[in-house]
């Protein structure tokens, strides 16, 4: 469906489906944003965290079992 017929189609639509159809939108475009922007600074930051022995110090406890103190 062209943009052009999917705005007409919206603008037949009752006002609240309307606002739920923009609500929605929005909401997709900020996950999908939230999740580039997460991604980028992932990428960004992976040499760094595989080679920096000071960053990955702590890599050889992930094994070891710890117990919560009460």
């Amino acid at each position: 469906m062209r943009t052009i017929e999917l705005i007409k189609e919206i603008q037949k639509l009752p006002l609240q489906k309307r606002i739920y159809v923009i609500e929605q939108t929005i909401h997709s475009i900020r996950k999908k944003e939230d999740n580039n922007q997460l991604r980028k600074a992932a990428n960004a930051l992976l040499l760094d965290y595989t080679t920096d022995s000071e960053l990955t110090a702590f890599t050889n406890l992930d094994y070891a079992d710890f117990y919560e103190t009460k």
